[in-house]
């Protein structure tokens, strides 16, 4: 078994957790055989004194099927 990790961000004006259910959802679409995740940083922009959006940076493993045709 072959494991790939691929490094991406996601953004939400909603919370860092939903930053990175979207970025896992998105990348859903496109790799197969998604394994695991490790959130590597987490920050924000503020607009007044109030979080405007959220960024995480998510370090994705994903299993690399070599039969797959």
């Amino acid at each position: 078994m072959t494991e790939k990790h691929l490094t991406i961000t996601g953004s939400s004006s909603v919370s860092w957790k939903d930053a990175i259910v979207k970025a896992v959802e998105e990348a859903d679409q496109t790799i197969d055989y998604i394994s695991s995740i490790k959130i590597l940083e987490q920050r924000a922009n503020i607009n007044g004194s109030k979080i405007s959006e959220y960024f995480v940076d998510i370090d994705l493993s994903f299993i690399i099927d070599r039969d797959r045709e």
